[in-house]
């Protein structure tokens, strides 16, 4: 069908997740890690000592790498790259947004709901002019 996104049909999608290190480690230890022949993971740890500049590349490398088909971020952290989150507009990989131990999830930031937010108010307009 036109305008359907190309879904990976093999059987080696990954999940991605950049987050504080408990939420990681809860991830890695439910299996979702994984490690390449070049030594490349599937996971960023983000801690004080880490820069946006190291967040946004990894949400580049996660969103164009193929094996990837969804990539979690915390929500705080998401907020450190909002606009590389907010710009991105393709449908695989799927970015969901998620809460962490330390800082509590916020449905006003997350760009996911918004998105959902507005297509129903557009699809609300829409069916009011009938």
């Amino acid at each position: 069908m036109a305008g359907r996104a190309n879904i990976p049909t093999n059987s080696s999608a990954l999940i991605a997740i950049i987050a504080d290190e408990d939420t990681v480690t809860g991830f890695l230890l439910a299996g979702v890690g994984n490690v390449d022949l070049r030594k490349k993971t599937n996971y960023l740890i983000v801690d004080n000592k880490t820069t946006v500049k190291q967040i946004e590349d990894a949400f580049k490398e996660f969103t164009t790498r193929e094996d990837i088909a969804i990539v979690l971020i915390s929500q705080y952290v998401a907020n450190m790259i909002r606009f590389l989150v907010d710009g991105y507009n393709k449908p695989v990989p799927a970015i969901l947004e998620i809460p962490s131990k330390d800082h509590p999830y916020d449905p006003a930031h997350d760009s996911v709901l918004s998105r959902v937010k507005y297509l129903f108010s557009a699809e609300s307009v829409a069916s009011d002019r009938r």
